[in-house]
């Protein structure tokens, strides 16, 4: 690879044993698994000093890594005047409080008016190069349709640092959701691995055949509203769609929710009688350690308009 490349590099532990060398390579060094393998195919990964080409090889721990990260070429996202509500910033990084409605990132059928043109825009170029050209700075995400807070990397110490502690597990985040009838028990544990469906791309699943990642949810009963309840959801994991899969699970789905809402017909009246036009749910707060000061940082965000609207809706 030519020059002007950041190198990131290591040493996999035990607990990588057995794992395959793009899933390892992904948790160890904060980089996404798509872009490991991208990177694996231009020549940029070393294993034990060798060339590594082989994304499925399993591992025995314990082998140093080498990823040589080419400079990021110009985003192919085009910078656009978005108004953000920025919590906290600073060199390093910068908390969105995002509305519902906003994407993240540009993709298919969602190319521009996105977080990361907005990003571009206020950020003008400094924002961290690893997520590659679609995602910069982006070290995780929330749905188009929740609302809440979001962590953006400015530089790649930031965003390494970050992705360290959502790789264990380290980052406080709860969730406010308004879920169909009154769970019982009030407060409890959700836990099971999640998947991509086997039946449905574009939904996620809990699945028991060892293809999930594992995921946790500790959830407690705010509220009850009418035939409906405001829980808090705390994660200790973090996976895709991890509340609205969980608490569906349990058979209380988000009122609003397009894709689980419909797992539970016993509460087809709360669902249809709250007329609400997204997933009842909001990032409400965020914690994390500093990346670059070692401060603790904690930052919570109030229920948006239309949930609060929806909660006195359902409380009359």
């Amino acid at each position: 690879m030519s020059g002007g490349e950041r190198i990131i590099e290591g040493t996999l532990g035990t607990e990588h044993a057995g794992q395959r060398l793009d899933k390892a390579l992904a948790e160890a060094s904060g980089l996404s698994r798509q872009r490991v393998q991208a990177l694996m195919a231009q020549g940029g990964v070393t294993l034990g000093g060798k060339l590594a080409a082989q994304t499925s090889l399993k591992l025995a721990g314990g082998e140093d890594w080498r990823i040589a990260v080419p400079e990021a070429a110009p985003a192919e996202a085009q910078a656009q005047d978005i108004s953000l509500n920025i919590v906290f910033e600073d060199e390093h990084l910068v908390v969105v409080d995002k509305p519902a409605g906003l994407v993240v990132h540009p993709a298919a059928g969602n190319a521009d008016g996105t977080l990361v043109n907005a990003l571009l825009h206020h950020c003008r170029g400094h924002l961290s190069g690893i997520g590659g050209v679609a995602r910069p700075g982006i070290v995780h995400r929330i749905d188009k349709d929740t609302s809440g807070l979001l962590v953006v990397a400015k530089s790649d110490e930031a965003h390494l640092g970050l992705a360290a502690q959502f790789a264990d597990h380290s980052i406080e985040r709860a969730y406010l959701a308004v879920v169909a009838g009154l769970p019982s028990p009030l407060s409890g544990t959700v836990t099971g691995a999640i998947a991509r469906s086997s039946h449905d791309r574009k939904k996620m699943a809990l699945v028991e055949d060892g293809r999930g990642k594992h995921a946790v949810t500790h959830y407690r009963t705010l509220k009850r509203i009418g035939a409906a309840a405001l829980v808090e959801c705390r994660l200790e994991t973090g996976r895709t769609h991890q509340v609205r899969v969980h608490m569906s699970s349990i058979g209380h789905p988000l009122l609003g929710d397009p894709v689980y809402g419909r797992a539970s017909s016993r509460f087809r009246p709360a669902l249809s009688a709250a007329q609400f036009s997204r997933q009842a749910l909001h990032a409400a707060e965020l914690g994390f350690v500093h990346p670059v000061t070692q401060e603790r940082k904690h930052f919570v965000s109030e229920m948006p308009a239309d949930m609060r609207a929806l909660i006195d809706a359902l409380d009359h």
